[in-house]
């Protein structure tokens, strides 16, 4: 192999000109072999829609903008407001360099760190673990939660020759990133190679990549047989799962199919592989709007993605910046016409993860650990240290770790250093990752036929969203059954809607169904019992299942361990049926019961109850709708049947 001819002196000093003057740019690294080069001008704005992607005239122009955390006060959401600005670069001049010529014009040296450590030490931060998962998790408040810590440390220099140093250190020694990136603006800088694509459109084709599960290389690098540990380790198989759910959530509100997985795959980077599915869907929307239903990933903030927010917000004492966030480029479609919008622009929004920010002279490296319902606090510790250090050692402040290779890799003392064998090549790994998906729905694994007629067609159904937008997904499988569906928050929902509604769909949400103080669950229990009261059609889910149950005088209890993202097979209704459960509280009877009144109970031998059946209602404590449900579409079928009145149900 030979080396690419070197760059010439012109194109190192038109390079350096050009990032040399004080002027805003980015550098991107998104192929093996050229870097983007974007100059321009920034501009601050308030919301996503006023990102300026026409100009005075209409004319499309191609925007990079720094999404901040803070965004998800669009949707309503909490968060601690640090005021960090939705920064736009509005591209003046792209132009793609050969990476070698990039790299010959990056600085290489050094660049030690004063004082480093993070804002929170060990302890503290492996009891605010045991907070999340007693206090959240333990009632009902969601199924995982991702908690940060900073990794700081003061830096003295030039800030833009210090990032380009990182850059080119990210460039030289870090592999398999979806964005490599330094986007320097007057007093916001990030550095950055993020493994993960958050959400991106592209002639309407929309696509998200969750991963999660993270697995720090050993010293020497990592084996099939370290690799295989890893992955069959039920947390971070779970883990996965659930963060697939709840990007479902957002495919389904954005995407008229709602969105189709493949994988799992391996994302195999220098020091950390983790493991990761894609889905993909087809919209119509604004790519802006697109981002706004899909702020932010669950991967970086937990679910249900409302209340996530709520519990990130009580639990990290200080604002995420942009951590969590997203760098989104909007590039005008070619042939789209100044009159279409934002219509007329792709999109590609990786996550602000494995990314060094600086200012004012101090480093910050941002990292979380996702807490589920079986984390060890100390292990969630050393996940944030194993995250802190790939980013400090890929950029080069603290010693890279090296990276196993296979013995047959050929050494061309001309050729850059060979990329590591991919364990994913390994027929076990293949096998072993290729067998988790003999778990899940076929029905979000397979494309679905938009033109098939379900068996309620005609009829209609409202969806009352209780603050989990697995409400979303659940939709979208009533619509393929046939029904007319809107969804609705709780609190828009009036007296009129649920009193004629046809089929009135009470949602899942966080919480305890007990908590009358809440007023959502107060609502809730009014919904459920004034659509009993009236007896018209009414299927509850989850939280609202707990609610009718109590109505119709069964008891309720907190289970001993939460079921957060559990596939249970359980008997309803003299039908086996594989399901997915998010749930901390229970219907219980005692073993045996059966029925109570005009109600029917589908029970466990325990007592926990896991469906009702009554006189136009039916209810399901699982999540038909979730990834972990494969009898999810026939079991639904059977109970809105059930509550329409349908004989053959």
């Amino acid at each position: 192999m030979t080396r690419p001819d070197p760059p010439s002196s012109a194109d190192r000093a038109d390079l350096a000109a050009l990032i040399a003057d004080g002027a805003p740019f980015a550098l991107i690294a998104r192929t093996p072999d050229t870097v983007e080069l974007l100059t321009g001008d920034v501009v601050d704005v308030e919301l996503l829609a006023d990102i300026p992607l026409q100009d005075a005239t209409g004319r499309a122009r191609e925007v990079l903008a720094l999404v901040p955390y803070r965004q998800v006060r669009e949707r309503g959401f909490a968060c601690h407001d640090d005021g960090a600005p939705l920064r736009c670069l509005v591209v003046a001049d792209h132009r793609e360099v050969p990476r070698a010529e990039v790299m010959a014009g990056l600085p290489a040296h050094p660049v030690p760190l004063i004082e480093p450590g993070f804002d929170i030490s060990d302890e503290d931060y492996a009891q605010i673990v045991r907070t999340v998962i007693a206090d959240e998790i333990g009632r009902g408040e969601g199924a995982n939660f991702v908690i940060r810590r900073d990794f700081t440390a003061g830096v003295d220099g030039d800030p833009v020759t210090t990032a380009l140093t990182w850059f080119r250190a990210l460039l030289e020694h870090e592999r398999g990133a979806y964005w490599t990136f330094a986007v320097v603006t007057d007093g916001h800088i990030a550095v950055g190679a993020s493994p993960e694509a958050h959400v991106s459109a592209q002639d309407g084709v929309v696509t998200m990549n969750p991963i999660s599960g993270t697995f720090r290389h050993p010293a020497g690098g990592a084996t099939v047989e370290t690799l295989t540990a890893f992955l069959e380790s039920t947390k971070e198989t779970e883990e996965l799962f659930m963060v697939v759910d709840e990007e479902l959530k957002m495919m389904s509100a954005v995407c008229s199919d709602g969105g189709r997985i493949t994988g799992p795959h391996l994302k195999e980077m220098s020091r950390l592989t983790h493991t990761e599915y894609v889905l993909r869907g087809r919209s119509r929307l604004d790519p802006r709007d697109i981002l706004r239903e899909t702020m932010f990933a669950p991967t970086v903030t937990g679910s249900p993605m409302q209340n996530a927010c709520t519990v990130i917000a009580r639990h990290e004492a200080t604002p995420r910046g942009y951590y969590s966030g997203v760098a989104a480029l909007f590039t005008p479609r070619p042939g789209a016409t100044d009159t279409d919008g934002g219509a007329s622009h792709d999109l590609d929004a990786p996550i602000l993860i494995r990314t060094a920010y600086l200012q004012d002279g101090r480093l910050r490296v941002p990292v979380g650990a996702t807490l589920v319902r079986h984390s060890d606090p100390y292990g969630e510790v050393g996940e944030t240290h194993g995250k802190a250090a790939g980013v400090l050692g890929a950029i080069g402040a603290i010693p890279r770790e090296l990276v196993a290779t296979t013995a047959s890799d050929a050494i061309d003392e001309d050729a850059p250093a060979p990329e590591p064998r991919a364990l994913a090549d390994d027929p076990g790994i293949a096998a072993l990752l290729a067998s988790r998906n003999g778990r899940l729905a076929a029905f979000w694994l397979n494309p679905q036929d938009p033109g098939e007629v379900g068996p309620f067609a005609g009829r209609s159904a409202i969806v009352i969203d209780a603050e989990d937008r697995f409400t979303t997904m659940l939709a979208h499988q009533l619509r393929h059954l046939g029904l007319d569906v809107e969804i609705l928050p709780w609190q828009d929902v009036d007296d009129r809607r649920v009193d004629t509604a046809e089929l009135v769909v009470a949602g899942p949400g966080p919480g305890d169904p007990r908590d009358v103080s809440s007023e959502r669950i107060r609502r809730m229990r009014d919904i459920v019992r004034r659509r009993t009261a009236s007896g018209r059609p009414l299927l509850a889910v989850c939280l609202s299942h707990q609610i009718l149950a109590d109505a119709v005088g069964v008891g309720l209890a907190p289970l001993s361990a939460p079921h957060q993202g559990l596939q249970k097979t359980v008997d309803l209704f003299g039908t086996d049926a594989s399901i997915g459960f998010y749930n901390t509280f229970t219907a219980r009877v005692a073993p045996g019961v059966t029925r109570i009144g005009d109600t029917e109970i589908a029970a466990g031998p325990d007592g926990d109850v896991f469906a009702l059946r009554g006189p136009s209602y039916a209810s399901v404590q699982g999540h038909l709708e979730s990834i972990l449900s494969r009898d999810g579409m026939t079991t639904l079928e059977r109970l809105v049947g059930h509550a329409l009145g349908y004989s053959a149900a």
